[in-house]
Order: structure tokens, then sequence, then C-alpha cells
């Protein structure tokens, strides 16, 4: 049986399902048919139900849990792994101040608004309502140029941004995990509830092994991380993935559940997402 896959062309993403889909464990009869695509473009995929499974954000499923079940395998959630947003230096103090206004008028890059990174940007700073959305990797040079005031950034840019003349404003991460006491959610694999729960289950456990695999054996991917990571050089690309991949991500567990938990809640709350009534973990 084929299914369709998305995810991201980062080196968590990578790392978690090298050994799924290049058959270094036993698939149990399924083979899969793989999109590398940016956090967001999964998350209007899975709007519109193109994939079988798929990585989308925390705040992006809360649209689509009618379609979409979330695997207890290859999410990321972990501690001091939160968005930054970040203003170009000689912009830092200027900035600093005008974010203690309600009537800020800022403009900010966003990744998406569908990413988590967004909804903790709504929950931390309601006021920046002036949004503009960009491919994640682009934000940094409309820093740069000017072009914005504010970026929210994601990925491997919050190891380098430093490089590149941008100072950190706040690191919503951390805003979080002093805001809750729990690891941040920032990304889930999710399945198609059309599927039947034995392929589910199988799908789940597969990640599982495939994210095991890659503990076990961590040059094993190597090639492959490389060749999607662009320009990163391979330091970077393992401290990505030391951050991003985790116990978390062999299996959400009572705890990482409870953090997903608390992130709905508080969404709902704040009136980001709607209400639902649906279970959200396959079974």
């Amino acid at each position: 049986m084929k299914l369709t896959l998305g995810f991201s062309p980062c080196p968590n993403d990578t790392f978690i399902f090298d050994a799924l889909i290049h058959d270094k464990i036993d698939t149990e009869g399924l083979t899969f048919d793989v999109s590398f695509d940016d956090v967001e473009t999964l998350n209007q995929k899975a709007m519109h139900g193109e994939l079988d499974i798929t990585k989308l954000s925390f705040h992006a499923f809360a649209y689509v849990i009618e379609k979409y079940a979330l695997l207890n395998a290859g999410s990321a959630l972990g501690f001091g792994v939160g968005p930054l947003l970040i203003c170009k230096n000689e912009n830092f103090e200027r900035i600093n101040q005008q974010l203690k206004f309600e009537n800020c008028q800022l403009t900010t890059a966003i990744p998406g608004k569908y990413t988590t990174a967004n909804f903790l940007l709504g929950v931390a700073y309601p006021q920046l309502t002036n949004k503009r959305e960009m491919v994640f990797s682009e934000i940094e040079n409309s820093l740069l140029n000017e072009e914005i005031d504010l970026g929210l950034i994601i990925h491997e840019n919050r190891f380098t941004y430093q490089d590149k003349g941008l100072h950190k404003v706040v690191d919503l991460g951390t805003y979080w995990e002093k805001l809750t006491g729990c690891a941040i959610p920032l990304g889930g694999i999710v399945i198609n509830r059309k599927l039947s729960l034995e392929i589910q289950q199988k799908v789940n456990r597969l990640i599982r092994k495939s994210v095991e695999y890659a503990f076990a054996n961590p040059k094993s991917g190597i090639k492959f991380i490389r060749q999607h990571a662009q320009e990163m050089d391979e330091a970077v690309m393992y401290k990505h993935i030391e951050l991003y991949v985790n116990k978390y991500s062999i299996d959400l567990g009572e705890e990482g559940k409870k953090a997903i938990d608390n992130l709905f809640e508080k969404a709902i709350k704040n009136e980001i997402i709607p209400a639902f009534k649906q279970n959200l973990y396959v079974a």
C-alpha cells in the first residue's frame, strides 16, 4: 500500500524519516510517496486534505482535526526550542520601547498564519497585529533591508541570526515555558482519519521505529540530511537535530500530551482557534 507523506527539508524531519523512506527498517508492506515542503505549505495542504500523513504545526492542527488525528511518534516538542522574535541590532532600543504600547504599528514578518510560532506571538504580543507572511528563510534579509521591523524566526535560523547583525527581542519558547511549565509543542505528525485504525497504528509504529533507528545510527542519514539542509554546515545540522528530536519524538507520553492539551486550551480561551470536540490522538 502506498501512502502520501509530507514533511519539511529541515534536519529534524529528514533525521526522523530517513530510515522509514529509505528501507532501513521493515515498513510492513507500506511505501511512501514523499513531498518536501516548508511548514506553512504543509499546513495549507493539510487544510485541503491532500496528504495521507503530514507534518504540520500544532496551530494548524486545530483547523484540520476533523480530517486528521495526531500520531504519538514524530512530534517536535521540547524546552529551549521556541521561535525567536528578532530585529536589526541598531533598531532594538526603539522597537523595545514601541512594544510597550497597545497601538503598536510595528510590521512583523511571520513564517505563516497557522504556524505555532504565530500562535505564541499572539499570546505574548497581542498588540502586534500588523503582520506579513513570509517563507521563514526570507525573514532575516527582509529585516536587514528594513522592509519590516520585527521577524519571527524558526528552524535553523535561530542558530545563525546573530552572525547577520540581528538582535533577539524575546524567545517565545522561554516565554511559554515560564507561563505554563510545559514543553513547547511546535509540530506534529498527523494521519488522515479516513485510513483504517490498523493503518494509522502501523504508521505510528513505523515512525517510532524510524526515530529509534536514527538515534541508534545518528550518522546513517547524513547524506540525505545534508542534501536537504542547503547551506547549513554539519555542526549546525546536528545542533538543530539535538534541539528538536528527543523523547517526545519517539512517543508523546502523558507529559507530551499534557503540553499539547495545554496549548489548545489556552488557544481556545484566547479565541485564537475554534473550539472542537474531536479526540486529538490516534487511538
